[in-house]
């Protein structure tokens, strides 16, 4: 078969979020493995990242009657993008009538239905899609694939959900090759050095947080810290990488292939700087000066919130003073801390805000993150409004965490934004941050991420 994957382009409008100008420029790594498993099955797939390349949904037509003829196309999406995604689907009917056209990713896994209303979607992939594509690409009959929803003259079918791959090892290589690799930036403030690009070595998270669906299940798998690190050489040997930003949701939860996939860097001769995302309760000093030696400089820890009762209500078991011992640890061992807080969550009032605030800088990390609460379709939390009636619009494109979209009875959405437009001023703009952080500048990057950071902060303030 002759296969397209089509990754959307992020064109909403978000006026006063700060991320507008300074927000990373990643692979879509899913789209990749999917291209390499049909590779290795024989099958010709091309992919094309729309939010790379900077392709607005008018010019799509142009470049698909530049590719040719595809079997299937299969376009991925996230809830904030399901609204380009099915545009997507539309254009591409139209030009490939025959083809079958697919949706995948994590809103369509929640909500298959809703997609499959668009005539132009022929059927959405559930969940985990490796077996499921290669089996479609065979052109099994549709009932027996697990995975699957799709239409039948008398409704919508939703076959089982197709179990888990438990070896992630026997997964091939992301098909880099098919990516534009030089459109690719981390986020700034997220890297030492250029180039860099993002990587996953676990699939899944131990937390039960209510505010983060979990596609897949409460299960945490793990690639090999040797298998981690010759896709490290193969990024620095075909593309120049010098840097890897970890996107797993907790890097850290498996020690031991933390420590395979150091010591198979220092096998290998690879000389990386890297990031991650971690949580508290699952780093420990040993574990720290290892990742430093290693080329670690950066970790982000998701704390939330600095009120104890909110943290209960988001299922986000974080114990404050445990909190803010890891980040002095890190600091210690010479690793930066990115501190993450959500603003707007269940039980949330003007005093909880102004208490995270306050916590967030006694705690003093390099940078900081603060979102407003956005309660994602299949989360816990997004029941649980719904339910309650606290869901202010399902305009999918509204749900990006830089404005409210539930009405909470301990306080306004008004005031949840307006504390949003606030709190970067607030937390950056200090003269003791400043300070600190200008004494730290020492490269070309380290310059140039702290002016755009600047203009970011003063621009959404």
């Amino acid at each position: 078969m002759r296969i397209l994957f089509v990754n959307p382009p992020w064109v909403i409008k978000r006026k006063q979020s700060v991320w507008n100008g300074i927000a990373s420029v990643m692979p879509p790594l899913g789209l990749a493995s999917l291209a390499a498993v049909l590779e290795q099955a024989g099958h010709d797939v091309k992919i094309l990242d729309m939010h790379a390349e900077r392709l607005e949904l008018g010019e799509l037509t142009h470049r698909l009657e530049e590719l040719g003829e595809f079997d299937l196309v299969g376009v991925t999406a996230t809830t904030a993008l399901i609204n380009n995604a099915w545009k997507i689907a539309a254009l591409v009917k139209t030009r490939y009538p025959r083809s079958r056209v697919i949706l995948g990713g994590v809103h369509p896994t929640v909500l298959p239905e809703e997609s499959l209303a668009m005539p132009a979607v022929d059927l959405v992939v559930r969940g985990e899609a490796e077996e499921t594509i290669i089996e479609l690409a065979e052109n099994k009959p549709l009932p027996t694939i697990d995975g699957i929803s799709f239409r039948t003259p008398t409704g919508f079918r939703h076959n089982p959900d197709r179990p888990l791959i438990r070896d992630l090892d026997t997964l091939p290589t992301p098909a880099y090759h098919l990516l534009p690799m030089d459109k690719y930036h981390p986020a700034v403030g997220a890297a030492k050095r250029l180039p860099a690009i993002s990587m996953l070595a676990t699939r899944g998270c131990p937390g039960k947080c209510t505010f983060c669906y979990r596609l897949f299940g409460n299960s945490c798998r793990v690639r090999s810290g040797q298998k981690i690190a010759q896709e490290v050489k193969l990024l620095q040997d075909n593309y120049g990488i010098r840097e890897i930003c970890f996107y797993d949701d907790t890097f850290t939860i498996f020690h031991k292939e933390v420590k395979a996939f150091c010591q198979t860097m220092d096998d290998l001769n690879i000389d990386l700087t890297w990031s991650c995302f971690s949580r508290i309760d699952t780093v420990n000093e040993e574990l720290l000066h290892l990742m430093k030696n290693h080329g670690c400089h950066q970790i982000m820890f998701g704390l939330e919130s600095a009120s104890p009762e909110i943290l209960r209500n988001i299922g986000k078991p974080v114990d404050l003073e445990q909190a803010e011992k890891v980040v002095r640890l890190t600091q210690k061992v010479g690793i930066d801390v990115r501190a993450a807080f959500m603003l707007g969550n269940p039980g949330e009032t003007e005093q909880t805000l102004r208490q995270t605030l306050d916590f967030a800088i006694k705690l003093g990390p390099e940078l900081a993150i603060f979102n407003i609460t956005t309660p994602f379709p299949g989360t816990e939390m997004f029941a649980w409004a719904a339910k309650n009636g606290y869901l202010t619009t399902k305009n999918w494109e509204d749900y990006h965490h830089a404005s409210p979209v539930m009405e909470l009875p301990t306080i306004s959405s008004a005031a949840v934004q307006a504390f949003y437009r606030r709190v970067y001023h607030q937390f950056f703009l200090r003269p003791g941050y400043l300070a600190r952080r200008v004494a730290k500048l020492r490269s070309l990057i380290d310059f140039t991420n702290a002016y755009q950071a600047l203009k970011a902060v003063v621009r959404a303030s």
